[in-house]
């Protein structure tokens, strides 16, 4: 049971990076201006959907929506410093002379990054389940992974 629930977390930490990336980037990788009210609409309906089917209540649908959302905006400085983090080692690996030492720290600094967006993901997954009940946060994972499955597939 402990392998289900961690993939689950998995599914939904992955999906919410890859929400909040369409949240952020454009196409050419630079960063969108962030629609605050925009983006909770859509977890809203997203949350929603994700409980449908539940017996869960319009309350704990809007607390895991503002859980989200919380997220998402205290994600916004660690998406722009991956964006600057992946640019700086695309000029530091086309410079005239490759400079190991910058290569390792922007690398390190990436992993910092990355360890730091991890932490506010788990936070969010453990405040937004306990929220719900056991059989209400089983669901929730289940649709939420299977929308972006389906999502995938489709694209």
């Amino acid at each position: 049971m402990t392998s289900l629930k961690t993939m689950m977390a998995a599914l939904l930490a992955g999906s919410l990076v890859a929400t909040a990336g369409v949240a952020y980037a454009a196409p050419d990788g630079k960063s969108l201006t962030f629609d605050p009210a925009q983006m909770q609409q859509r977890l809203e309906k997203r949350v929603d959907r994700a409980l449908t089917g539940t017996d869960a209540t319009a309350e704990q649908k809007k607390k895991i929506a503002d859980i989200l959302g919380a997220t998402f905006k205290d994600m916004k400085p660690l998406h722009d410093q991956r964006i600057e983090n992946r640019n700086a080692m695309a000029d530091a690996m086309q410079a005239p002379t490759i400079d190991p030492a910058k290569i390792e720290a922007l690398r390190a600094e990436r992993m910092k990054i990355a360890d730091e967006s991890s932490k506010r993901f788990t936070k969010a997954l453990t405040d937004a389940g306990n929220v719900l009940t056991a059989q209400q946060r089983q669901a929730f994972f289940k649709n939420w992974g299977n929308r972006d499955h389906q999502h995938h597939r489709r694209g």
